[in-house]
């Protein structure tokens, strides 16, 4: 493909990421490897050149742009070589016209970036939200140790006990540490707020919204295979990636129980007053990973935040009732919104004064609230909210 013809690409494939995130439909990742799927005729470095213009152009746009084109001539009206490959030669894009519509530039759509601004996180803190973030590590413990673990790349040892950080685009998949589960993919933020639900070796421990099972591996390693962990979920299809996931890391406490929306507590009855900890990695908006799925800002509205919130509550309470009377209940959101963080913990208290918020002691992280709250610009992590209660 000419420099050209890489651009035109990088248009196409970024119209349709702009009608994926009007519509709610497949994430940016899942459309590039479709759009080259079906185009044999690019090579490796074709991909990673569209590639990397496609994700150029989402993180250049604040709002949704009306078009791919106008998203590529956001990014090419500070890149004067760029704008110079527009001259309608072969399959390059046409020339730009006079008065061409441009996206509009920004951190994310305006309503957003004032809640950020109003949750304290503007300026250089918001711009870092749309940085490239690194690949993180963990070291499975019921496999291996950080100290001695020998691998391609050995990584920057972390904030995290058992943590590695790795440029980004390093391709650990094809790793024998990895496909014997030595070792398991997960931002260092993920790490640390994991850990802070402080699960330990014999007790019940149940991971509320597991989604894929990322933290409920986490929460086996820490508790070294003993016990009894359940992973709940509504999404059938991302619980069934844990049984895989577990079967390579060595995991053999976990459960799984798929839950209907809005009927959990009648699936978990039974086990009703008698965890000793819960971890709450609840639903949200998810802004502390545009660093991964920075088109994930296109998608939000006021009425899906809203909607995430009362979840959240809902998921709260019903922990609560899940717990035996000195449980521990973690709160987690991968958000910097207040309204899912520090808001909604100090909702939860208002709720139940007889509980009471633990003092957290993270390796990174700033008090926000009742809980900490982790930032990429701040602490090079994914951004996260966690908060840990006790009944008083």
């Amino acid at each position: 493909m000419t420099p050209g013809a890489r651009v035109q690409a990088a248009i196409e494939i970024l119209d349709l990421v702009i009608a994926a995130a009007r519509a709610n439909g497949a994430p940016a990742d899942r459309i590039v490897g479709e759009w080259f799927r079906t185009r044999r005729f690019a090579g490796s470095k074709d991909r990673r050149a569209v590639r990397d213009l496609v994700y150029a152009a989402i993180r250049a746009c604040g709002p949704v742009p009306i078009s791919g084109r106008a998203a590529m001539l956001r990014l090419a009206q500070d890149d004067p070589s760029l704008a110079g490959l527009f001259d309608g030669q072969g399959h390059a894009p046409a020339p730009i016209a006079a008065e061409e519509p441009v996206a509009a530039g920004g951190v994310a759509p305006p309503w957003l970036e004032r809640a950020l601004a109003e949750s304290d996180i503007s300026g250089d803190q918001a711009q870092a939200l749309l940085a490239r973030a690194p690949l993180d590590l963990r070291v499975n413990t019921l496999k291996a140790d950080r100290a001695t673990l020998a691998l391609p790349q050995p990584g920057e040892p972390g904030l995290a006990p058992q943590s590695l950080r790795l440029p980004h685009g390093t391709q650990v998949e094809s790793w024998e540490a990895y496909t014997t589960g030595q070792i398991e993919v997960q931002d260092i933020g993920s790490q640390l707020v994991c850990a802070a639900l402080g699960a330990q070796p014999g007790e019940l421990v149940i991971d509320l919204c597991a989604g894929a099972g990322g933290k409920t591996l986490a929460l086996a390693a820490a508790m070294d295979n003993r016990g009894r962990l359940i992973a709940t979920d509504t999404d059938r299809a991302r619980l069934s990636r844990l049984e895989p996931r577990a079967w390579r890391a060595g995991v053999t406490i976990a459960e799984t129980r798929l839950l209907d929306p809005g009927r959990e507590a009648e699936a978990l009855a039974d086990l009703a007053g008698q965890a000793d900890a819960v971890l709450v990695d609840a639903p949200c908006s998810g802004t502390g990973t545009w660093r991964r799925s920075p088109e994930g800002r296109w998608r939000l509205t006021p009425d899906q935040l809203a909607r995430y919130a009362a979840v959240q509550a809902r998921l709260l309470d019903l922990a609560a009732s899940l717990l035996r009377p000195d449980g521990r209940l973690g709160f987690v959101t991968c958000s910097l919104l207040d309204v899912e963080g520090a808001g909604q913990a100090a909702g939860f208290l208002a709720r139940h004064p007889d509980w009471s918020a633990q003092e957290l002691h993270l390796a990174a992280g700033t008090s926000r609230g009742p809980g900490v709250r982790l930032a990429p610009g701040r602490d090079g992590t994914d951004g996260f909210f966690v908060a840990c209660f006790r009944k008083t």
